[in-house]
């Protein structure tokens, strides 16, 4: 069945000396707003995580990834477009075409049901909004880009003795605060049913911790928190990731270097929610052990109805 609840997502994880999202435009350095020195981490990342931990590791189909042809080109969008098009339509008219491959594409990509899509066809396309937007992620905190360098493992050249060298750009610590919004109302155009949402939660948390690359690896997911309203409520708070504080004790931002440095304080988060606490049906929540705040603990005493995510 499809939601019937809107529901806010906040999504807590850190990373250890590596490129939480490098910039292919700016020599694929970690992403820094150049005023504020926050670092920044675009919803496409978070979705690629989520898609390839759906796809790779629970065996989802998900429309948006890579496919090599025989010919070892990799498939456009016209011709992704075809795999879910049935045979007998192929020659239709294009809005036969359009209405069959939206069918198919929503009964088989779980990614389509929760980001929804625009997929090219042939005089027509199939364009579906997603009932799952995240803002971009944001560091809490300062952070200050790192530049290392070392030796590569081939010689810089034929006949030359030396090998080549590696540079790179990271950060040493970063604690990366998503916010996400489910919305029921465009879940209508996408079949999605909360089963694909706690799909997302999973891989979202273990897809995080489980990006060994060598670029990512050094993350590791601390706080999953969703908000589930009460059905026809038509609201939603907001900007959840702007109601956590901290404290680093002296320690300059740029400084910090593990979570045990940052004293996490999530006191103005649950007063917002205890304003609106007759619109909550129920919270989720998954936290790591590190941090020392127990989250679920405090809402439960506050009176709310809070569910572990099983992951």
């Amino acid at each position: 069945m499809t939601i019937k609840n809107r529901s806010e997502i906040l999504f807590l994880y850190d990373i250890s000396y590596s490129n939480p999202n490098g910039d292919p435009n700016d020599e694929n350095k970690p992403r820094i707003d150049d005023e504020s020195s926050i670092n920044l981490v675009t919803d496409v990342r978070l979705k690629r995580t989520i898609r390839d931990y759906l796809h790779d590791v629970m065996g989802e189909e998900i429309l948006i990834r890579e496919i090599i042809q025989k010919d070892g080109t990799i498939q456009d969008g016209k011709t992704r477009a075809l795999d879910f098009l049935d045979d007998s339509l192929k020659k239709a008219k294009p809005l036969e075409r359009k209405q069959n491959a939206t069918e198919n594409v929503l009964n088989s990509c779980i990614d389509v049901r929760l980001f929804g899509c625009t997929l090219p066809m042939e005089k027509t396309s199939v364009a579906l909004t997603g009932p799952v937007q995240f803002k971009m992620g944001k560091s809490l905190h300062r952070v200050k880009l790192q530049f290392i360098k070392g030796t590569g493992a081939f010689a810089s050249k034929e006949g030359a003795t030396k090998q080549t060298f590696r540079e790179e750009y990271i950060l040493p610590y970063s604690f990366i605060a998503f916010y996400g919004v489910v919305n029921e109302n465009a879940a209508v155009y996408t079949n999605l049913e909360e089963e694909d949402v706690q799909k997302m939660l999973k891989a979202m948390w273990n897809g995080t911790r489980d990006l060994l690359t060598r670029s990512k690896a050094g993350q590791l997911p601390r706080l999953l928190l969703r908000i589930v309203y009460k059905e026809k409520q038509l609201f939603h708070i907001g900007d959840l990731e702007k109601l956590i504080k901290y404290d680093t004790e002296g320690i300059q931002d740029e400084a910090i270097r593990e979570l045990g440095q940052m004293n996490l304080n999530f006191d103005l988060l649950v007063a917002k929610l205890s304003e609106t606490q007759d619109r909550i049906d129920h919270i989720e929540i998954l936290q790591d052990p590190n941090i020392t705040h127990k989250l679920g603990k405090t809402l439960q005493e506050a009176g709310f109805v809070v569910n572990q995510i099983p992951v």
